[in-house]
């Protein structure tokens, strides 16, 4: 039974019934060379739910048998696609071997749990709409017959198709609501499968923000209808560097039906070299003396032209992009540019902003703000912007990235009343021998000075993966378990803060990720059951 339910993660954590609360599963992951963990009560639950309470009542599961239906009292039945392959999905991943060896060849127990019934308890499921930041994630089942996989390795699961299962109670919802990855299209194209693949990891890890950073300086991979010449002139191949319009609303698609937003960045007015490649005067020239040095700068603030292209490229995004929010960057602008151009400089005086550039930004992004109002969007911003001392709209989401004093900037972001995610301490493309996913994990995103309603404001963060050293060959990997600490950090309670107990969690979890086809890295020597296929 389910509270009004509005996502499929909402469906997502129902189903810890049966996917992740296979929690004392033998994963089979050992440990040689540092001394054993003890096992963790939970098992390989990850992201650990808000309570779990299990007993020692048990009963047969069988893959032979079981099946996910829906319950008749559901507001929401067969006609739901959403749920109906949410069902096909976790029917697979639970059972993996024996739906191939088919259900005929074995031999059903009277003591099987055969069903699990999902009942929507929402006059409206909302079965066909977008995930928002409204949306209800939490889950009750009180007395359920959860899947606590007793004392049996992975193995005799899949061969024999049955196992032992505990009567367990869990109530779950987030800590806190946005929780994100960003991934970086732009310095390396990043083919869809792989966009998909982890995807599908973030829903197991309940992340349920993708920060797409699309375009940036070295590639603009963003297929226009309304300015076909961006991908064109600045992505690394016209053809086969590019995301087409279908493209974009696939993974639009295949995010909405595991629950996860799709936020769009299109950083401007620094972070735009490859947006002036096809469009022209979009950029400021730069001038060596008094002369054009044939480089160009940030985008360029003074033209009235520049607002135009503006107005018509984000009423594009805002229509292929169905998200409530836009992510408008904003960060790193280089003002050297701007202070060598002799039309910026008369501007400047005319505008009375002396030899302060930050003034002639915060000119560009509220006229930008502007822009994007029109739409009906709303815009989350690099903490940047409020720095600078732009007006902004009271609903605006500031993102604070930058490590230094990250608690100071928390504390000052909310305390003028903005909204804000963090991600300041949460840089993967920051590598470093050793299990770093621990520093990740140990983050408490309120431990800034504020008030109970400052912290209320922090509704919660993303890991970024930026892609100067990142491609297809090596983000997943380089992204998975370490963004997993990221995960439980922002879903589970605020004392859930044992290393020992993570540990013996997520290296079950890491090796459950890779036996579904997640190539994570591991967190230290050892193996995973899976490996040896059975023998």
């Amino acid at each position: 039974k389910t509270p009004p339910l509005s996502r499929q993660l909402s469906f997502t954590t129902l189903l810890l019934a049966v996917v992740v609360c296979r929690a004392t599963q033998d994963y089979g992951y050992k440990d040689v060379e540092e001394p054993t963990l003890g096992d963790s009560q939970y098992g390989s639950l990850w992201p650990l739910p808000q309570k779990v309470q299990m007993s020692t009542v048990a009963f047969k599961l069988s893959g032979v048998s079981f099946q996910i239906v829906d319950a008749k009292e559901s507001s929401s039945g067969a006609s739901c696609s959403l749920l109906q392959n949410a069902y096909r999905r976790y029917d697979e991943y639970i059972f993996p071997i024996s739906r191939m060896q088919g259900q005929n060849k074995k031999k059903a127990f009277a003591s099987d749990v055969s069903e699990l019934q999902v009942w929507i308890t929402s006059a409206d499921s909302e079965c066909d709409n977008y995930p928002s930041v409204t949306s209800d994630e939490s889950c009750e089942c009180p007395g359920m017959m959860f899947v606590f996989l007793v004392g049996a390795l992975s193995q005799v699961l899949y061969s024999q198709s049955i196992s032992d299962i505990n009567r367990t109670e869990i109530q779950d919802f987030p800590r806190f609501t946005h929780r994100g990855l960003l991934l970086d299209s732009s310095r390396h194209f990043l083919p869809i499968k792989v966009i998909l693949a982890n995807l599908e990891a973030m829903a197991w890890n309940k992340f349920n923000v993708f920060h797409w950073h699309i375009v940036d300086d070295p590639s603009f991979p963003y297929m226009s209808r309304t300015f076909p010449q961006l991908s064109q002139q600045g992505a690394y191949h016209p053809y086969t560097h590019v995301y087409t319009p279908s493209d974009v609303k696939m993974i639009i698609e295949f995010a909405r039906l595991r629950g996860i937003r799709v936020v769009s960045e299109f950083d401007t007015p620094g972070h735009t070299q490859s947006w002036g490649k096809g469009q022209k005067d979009l950029l400021t020239p730069c001038y060596s003396g008094a002369s054009p040095s044939g480089s160009f700068g940030p985008v360029n603030p003074i033209l009235n032209t520049t607002y135009d292209f503006m107005a018509m490229f984000f009423k594009e995004v805002s229509t292929v992009f169905p998200d409530a929010y836009i992510h408008l960057g904003g960060d790193e602008v280089d003002f050297s540019c701007w202070k060598s151009n002799p039309d910026i400089q008369k501007f400047m005086a005319q505008q009375g902003f002396g030899t302060d550039y930050s003034k002639l930004e915060s000119f560009y992004i509220q006229r930008l703000l502007d822009i994007v109002t029109t739409t009906n969007k709303g815009y989350m911003i690099w903490q940047e912007v409020i720095d600078n001392g732009v007006k902004l709209k009271s609903n605006t989401v500031v993102h604070v990235w930058m490590g230094n004093k990250f608690e100071e900037e928390l504390q000052k972001v909310t305390e003028a009343g903005f909204t804000t995610i963090l991600s300041a301490p949460w840089y993967l493309d920051y590598i470093s021998y050793g299990q770093d996913w621990q520093k990740y994990y140990k983050v408490e995103p309120l431990s800034f000075n504020g008030t109970d309603a400052q912290k209320k404001l922090v509704v919660g963060g993303e890991a970024c993966l930026w892609g100067e050293y990142v491609d297809a060959t090596n983000l997943t990997p380089r992204l998975w378990p370490r963004a997993s600490a990221v995960g439980e950090r922002l879903w589970s309670d605020k004392d859930v803060k044992d290393t020992n107990d993570a540990y013996s969690r997520l290296i079950q979890h890491r090796c459950r990720m890779v036996q579904r086809g997640i190539p994570a890295e591991p967190l230290f020597t050892g193996y995973c059951a899976h490996e040896y296929k059975g023998v």
